[in-house]
C-alpha cells in the first residue's frame, strides 16, 4: 500500500510532498512522493492531507468509558472511592467488554494506535479479548487491590498475583504480539507491601512484561502512603522494586528532590496526564524539570470520568499550555517535544521498539488527518497544527501493524453503532444503581 501526502515522519522531519509504502506489518520505504512512485509504480496510491505516526496513550482506563461524566467536580479520593470504583465493581463480564470496546473505539477513531491500559480487578480477560478484536496495539493489565478497596474489588494478595500470572500466560505476546502485559497494582494506597513486591517478582519472571501503576497524583494519596510506610510515595515504590526502565508511573504530580533523583537514576517512565490533573485539581506535574533531568515522559488521557475524552490531540494541546502557564514561559515544551511524548516516548514506555516514527523498517502504525477545515487554514507548520489545532475527529485513517482499522473515519474492526447502543443501555442501569447507592448512604 502506498500512502501519500504531507508526511510527518517524526518531530523533526516533515516531507511536504511525501509518501510511504507499507508491506505486511512494516513500513518498507519513506521519502519524496516522486521518488516513492518511481520505486513502486504498480502500487495504488491513497492520498491524505497529513500522515503521521500513530499516537500512544501512555496511561488509559478503557473500562472506565461507561463512567464518562458521572463524577465531575470531585476530589481524587472521593472521585475514586465514591464513584469510579463502585462503578467498576458493579460491571459484569459482558458489560466490562462493552466498556473496553467503547474505549478502544474512541481511541482508534481519534488516532491512538497504542495504549497502556489500566483495566480493573474483575473480568480483565474480556478487555484483553476486546483489545485483540479491535486491532489496537496495547499493554494491558488486570488491576490488583488487596487493601482499602470497596466491596467487589478487594482481593487476597495471593489470588491477585495468581490471576495476573494466568493472564500473562494467556495474553502476553498474543494477537501477533500486538497485545502485551503489564503487572498493574492500582496504587500504593490500595496495595500491601506483599502485593507490590509480588508485582516486581512477577514482572521479572516473564520477558517483556512491564509494570504500570499510579504514583503521587494527589497530596492526600502521599499523606496516606507516608503514614503507612514512613516514606514518600516514589521512595516507597523504589523500596519495593517498582521503579526502573520497565515501570510506567502515571501522574507523578507531587515529587520532592530525592524522588526526582530516583526517577532519573532508575530510568522510570512518567506519564503526564494534564487534563485529568486539571479536572481533579491534583496540581501541575513538574514536567519541565523531569525533562531537564532526562526522565522519560509519555503522555496519557487517563480515563473518561476524569477527562471526558480520550482524544490524544486535546491532550497534546493541554500538555504544552499547562506547562507554559505554570512556568510563565511561552517557550516551555514546544510542539516538537510534545509530539515526541505522544509518539516515540510513549512507545518506549510501552516497551515496543521500532514504533513512534515513520521510518523504513519500523512498525506500520500510521494515521491520516484531514485538514480541510477553517481551523487548519493556513497550515504554516504541520506539527504545530497537530499539537495545538487538530482534533481527534480530524482523523480519517488509522492503521496498526499494516492493517487498516479506520478508513474514511469509519472503524472496520468494531461495530461502532452496536457498541455505542449497548454502552448507552448499560449506562442507564449504572445510573439507576448509582442513585440507589446514593439513597442508601446516611
Amino acid at each position: 500500500m502506498l500512502l501519500s501526502g504531507t508526511v510527518i515522519a517524526d518531530s523533526r522531519t516533515v516531507l511536504e510532498d511525501g509518501a510511504l509504502v507499507v508491506e505486511g506489518s512494516e513500513i518498507a520505504a519513506v521519502g519524496e512522493r516522486s521518488e516513492i512512485r518511481d520505486r513502486y509504480p504498480d502500487l495504488e496510491e491513497h492520498e491524505f492531507d497529513l500522515l503521521a505516526p500513530g499516537l500512544v496513550g501512555g496511561h488509559i482506563h478503557s473500562v472506565q468509558s461507561l463512567g464518562r461524566g458521572i463524577a465531575d467536580d470531585s476530589e481524587l479520593l472521593e472521585w475514586l472511592f465514591e464513584y469510579v470504583l463502585p462503578m467498576e465493581a458493579s460491571l459484569s463480564g459482558d458489560e466490562m467488554e462493552v466498556a473496553a470496546k467503547l474505549g478502544y473505539l474512541e481511541m482508534l477513531q481519534s488516532g491512538t494506535t497504542t495504549c497502556i491500559d489500566h483495566l480493573s480487578v474483575n473480568h480483565a480477560d474480556r478487555a484483553f479479548e476486546a483489545a485483540g478484536e479491535s486491532g489496537i496495539r496495547g499493554v494491558l493489565g488486570k488491576v490488583m487491590m488487596d487493601q482499602r478497596s470497596p466491596e467487589g474489588l478487594l482481593e487476597e494478595t495471593d489470588d491477585a498475583l495468581a490471576e495476573s500470572e494466568e493472564l500473562i500466560r494467556e495474553y502476553h505476546g498474543s494477537f501477533d504480539d500486538r497485545i502485551r502485559y503489564a503487572v498493574t497494582p492500582r496504587f500504593a494506597v490500595s496495595c500491601t507491601e506483599a502485593c507490590l513486591r509480588g508485582a516486581r517478582e512477577l514482572a521479572d519472571a516473564y520477558d517483556g512484561v512491564r509494570i504500570h501503576t499510579h504514583a503521587s497524583e494527589n497530596r492526600g494519596e502521599i499523606d496516606t502512603v507516608e503514614s503507612d510506610t514512613g516514606m514518600r510515595n516514589i521512595e516507597w515504590l523504589d523500596e519495593v522494586g517498582l521503579t526502573g526502565e520497565d515501570v510506567v508511573l502515571a501522574h507523578c504530580v507531587w515529587t520532592d528532590e530525592r524522588e526526582r533523583e530516583i526517577l532519573a537514576e532508575t530510568g522510570t517512565h512518567v506519564t503526564y496526564c494534564p487534563s485529568s490533573n486539571m479536572k481533579l485539581a491534583s496540581g501541575v506535574a513538574p514536567i519541565m524539570e523531569y525533562l531537564e533531568r532526562g526522565i522519560p515522559v509519555a503522555l496519557g488521557n487517563d480515563g473518561p470520568p476524569c477527562n471526558n475524552t480520550l482524544d490524544p490531540f486535546t491532550e497534546m494541546r493541554q500538555a504544552s499550555l499547562l506547562q507554559k502557564v505554570d512556568r510563565l514561559d511561552p517557550v516551555a515544551i514546544p510542539a516538537e517535544e510534545i509530539f515526541e511524548m505522544a509518539t516515540v516516548n510513549g512507545a518506549k514506555a510501552a516497551g515496543f521498539d521500532r514504533l513512534g516514527k515513520l521510518r523504513s523498517g519500523w512498525r506500520a502504525d500510521v494515521i491520516g488527518i484531514d485538514t480541510d477545515k477553517a481551523r487548519a487554514t493556513p497550515l504554516h507548520d504541520p506539527i504545530s497544527h497537530l499539537v495545538f489545532g487538530a482534533h481527534g475527529d480530524d482523523v480519517e485513517f488509522t492503521m496498526v501493524d499494516g492493517t487498516v482499522l479506520v478508513d474514511d473515519g469509519e472503524v472496520r474492526s468494531l461495530d461502532a453503532r452496536s457498541i455505542r447502543e449497548e454502552a448507552s443501555e448499560i449506562a442507564l442501569d449504572l445510573e439507576a444503581y448509582r442513585e440507589s447507592t446514593d439513597d442508601a448512604r446516611p
